[in-house]
């Protein structure tokens, strides 16, 4: 069972997530659900839903895209066909038959390709597939949302008389009308409207001759509006079949409703089905902003997230056109607890967040932003101690705030436990605080809990040392202008680089001088070593993305030289074909001098004409036939390969030539003395010169001397005179 808190909730920044993926939702119900979206406590439906999600994302990139869900949310329908008795309304019908359709249409996609979308299939599977509801619908409201004539024979007959009745309607106030406009009874705007019904505009001085009802005047009383006598009693009798036909519609309405009744339950899981489809896609959407994938999930103990990105400040980042460093964090049985150390404002804090709310959202079904060989396992429960935790509303301080904190830690602390905490020990006398938070941390460590904590506290970086199953790491930072280089590195510890900031942020060199005789010196040795360890550090990390940068030229060189390679050889056997060539012409050419001296001794053309025929034929022997197209494409070959040849032939030449010009001129090689600067001719060590015994001298490095062949020297610096 997984149980996460809601502080853990909040430190980890989720409910931050769960309002983006909210916005990214189509339906009411959706965006309401993707807000409570919690951890899952079964491992069963956890996979269903991260399946669930992968699948959804590969839509996007497969040719059988998954089509429209949206809808309109029908909970005041639901809440009212559960009222015995009661009825919809005409437009909340039209609702409903809308909601069955787009899950029938979704329900038979998925089932059609259930080999793309196994897992969707398992879940639209659960849900009904059915058209009696539709069915049912239609046969009483048009696609406009209004009832149909025919949807019973009484209302069909109702509206027959209606219409009718509104022709006489017509009929009798046009013949009112022509008859007063022509005694000049009527105002010049002739008719109106009043009370939805149609009267006479009639002056007021001649309203006593027309016959009707009054109905009204107008502001100045100047006009009196009439409804013709005649007019009159069709009004009434269409007033009549208007409230026949509302009394049918009433009951045709309250006849649906109770024939849509018992597929109540149906709908609701049709708004269910189709409000988790909506929370899904919403997933996958957010997985394709971030890059987000599914990693392997094990049962073996082992964290490894590979350049992992914190989802949140990828976006943000990603919005300002920043760059994101991704981090690469690994936990497993003999690597529990790792300690993180290092200056503020290093991304300490980051990196800790990253990790927690990854497995977080990865508990929650999403996919999270980590390279496809990532891989981690399931906790029961993540434990979180971040930011301030001052309790106004307690009264309680930081550091008790932070005690509490810790002692449910230790009740809950457990072999499938996380725990975060950052600025752990804080809050309290560093050497009392420090040394309570050494006893928390092997107690976490005993408890086989795996965690990440951040610490300014030398005794912590001592104790992740000396304990096998933990390790510090810390974040890079550049040696030379102390900006950090937002890279978590594990193994070793991180120095505060506080002296150094200081110095960088201008305070003067005498205060901090005063501030490190304060201290005790042994600290201070330690904080200095830790640096210098980390200016290494960087140092060769530089080294090692040249050496991949000169590797990868290499590789490319590599490749050049195959290309390159290639084309001698094409050009080899080019030449050889050439080559072939020309001996097969010198040898007929050898045959032909022997034939012509031989018709010159005895002039005989019989022979001489036979001795032709014969080399012809032999040569005839060895041909293939070829047509002249082909014949074409040898000979221009053959012109190219020649021509190359009189081209290599001529720069080689050319290059004899300039050698032959230019003389070497070799540089004098400088005596070196007692005191000269040095290096090695292939290394880059500087060293000064101690002593020279016949050909070799002893280079002072500064922290070992060694005995080099003079040879193998090269000055950098002549002693200073």
């Amino acid at each position: 069972m997984i149980a996460i808190t809601e502080k853990t909730l909040q430190d980890l920044q989720f409910p931050t997530v769960l309002e983006t993926l909210s916005d990214i939702c189509n339906t009411d119900i959706g965006k309401e659900k993707a807000l409570n979206i919690t951890p899952f406590r079964e491992k069963e439906t956890l996979m269903e839903a991260l399946l669930q999600t992968s699948e959804y994302v590969s839509s996007f990139q497969n040719n059988n895209a998954i089509p429209n869900h949206g809808f309109d949310a029908i909970t005041h329908e639901i809440k009212f066909l559960g009222i015995e008795d009661s009825f919809l309304e005409v437009g909340s019908f039209r609702k409903i038959a809308t909601l069955s359709a787009t899950s029938n249409f979704l329900l038979n996609f998925l089932k059609k390709f259930e080999d793309y979308y196994p897992n969707l299939n398992a879940r639209a599977a659960k849900v009904e597939y059915t058209k009696n509801i539709i069915t049912l619908i239609d046969e009483v409201v048009d696609k406009y949302g209004e009832i149909k004539d025919n949807a019973s024979p009484d209302l069909l007959n109702i509206r027959r008389n209606m219409n009718v009745v509104r022709g006489k309607v017509n009929q009798s106030f046009g013949v009112a009308l022509s008859q007063y406009n022509g005694l000049g009874y009527l105002d010049d705007i002739k008719e109106s409207f009043v009370q939805n019904r149609r009267v006479l505009a009639v002056l007021a001085m001649y309203r006593r001759k027309v016959k009707g009802t009054i109905l009204g005047s107008s502001k100045t009383g100047s006009i009196a509006y009439i409804e013709p006598e005649a007019t009159l009693r069709y009004s009434r009798e269409l007033s009549n079949l208007e409230y026949e036909e509302k009394e049918e519609i009433t009951r045709i309405l309250k006849q649906l409703s109770n024939a849509i009744r018992p597929y109540l339950p149906l709908l609701v899981e049709y708004q269910e089905f189709l409000s988790d489809i909506d929370v899904i896609a919403a997933k996958a959407k957010y997985a394709n902003k971030i890059n987000a994938i599914l990693p392997q999930i094990t049962e073996e103990r082992r964290l490894f997230f590979r350049d992992a990105y914190h989802p949140i400040l990828y976006l943000n980042n990603k919005q300002k056109n920043e760059v994101t460093h991704p981090q690469t964090i690994e936990l497993n049985q003999d690597n529990r607890i790792i300690v993180i150390s290092g200056p503020n404002a290093g991304g300490k804090t980051i990196s800790l967040k990253t990790v927690g709310l990854l497995q977080l959202m990865l508990q929650s079904g999403m996919l999270i932003p980590v390279h496809e060989r990532s891989e981690t396992f399931l906790f029961d429960r993540i434990l979180t101690d971040i930011g301030d935790n001052q309790s106004i509303e307690n009264h309680l301080s930081t550091y008790s705030y932070r005690l509490k904190n810790m002692n449910y830690f230790l009740k809950k602390c457990n072999r499938k436990t996380m725990f975060l905490i950052d600025e752990f020990g804080t809050g309290s006398d560093p050497d009392l605080g420090g040394a309570l938070a050494e006893i928390f941390l092997e107690e976490f460590y005993h408890r086989e809990a795996f965690g990440i904590i951040t610490t300014h506290y030398s005794n912590l970086k001592i104790l992740a040392n000396e304990l096998p199953c933990a390790q510090n790491a810390n974040m890079l930072f550049d040696e030379k202008t102390l900006e950090p280089l937002y890279k978590l590195v594990l193994g070793q510890a991180g120095s505060s680089f506080t002296f150094e900031v200081a110095q960088k942020n201008g305070i003067p060199f005498g205060l901090i001088n005063r501030a490190k005789k304060k201290i005790e010196t042994g600290k201070v040795r330690f904080d200095k070593t830790i640096a210098t360890l980390q200016k290494e550090r960087s140092k060769l990390e530089k080294t090692s993305q040249t050496l991949k940068e000169e590797e990868s030229k290499a590789r490319e060189e590599g490749k050049k030289m195959e290309n390159i390679n290639v084309k001698i050889k094409q050009k080899l056997e080019s030449y050889q074909e050439l080559y072939d060539s020309n001996q097969k012409t010198i040898y007929i050419g050898q045959k032909i001098e022997d034939i012509s001296e031989k018709y010159f001794n005895n002039k005989n053309k019989k022979e001489l004409i036979g001795e032709f025929l014969k080399i012809i034929e032999i040569e005839n022997s060895k041909r293939k036939k070829i047509s002249a197209k082909e014949a074409k494409v040898i000979t221009e070959k053959k012109k190219e390969i020649i021509k190359e040849v009189e081209v290599k032939v001529e720069e080689i030449r050319t290059i004899k030539k300039e050698k032959k010009l230019k003389p070497v001129i070799e540089k004098p090689k400088p005596i070196l003395k007692l005191g000269d600067r040095v290096r090695m001719a292939d290394g880059k060590a500087v060293g000064t010169i101690d002593s020279i015994e016949k050909n070799k001298a002893t280079v002072n490095y500064g922290i070992f001397t060694s005995k080099v062949s003079l040879d193998e020297l090269e000055l950098v610096e002549a002693v200073k005179k």
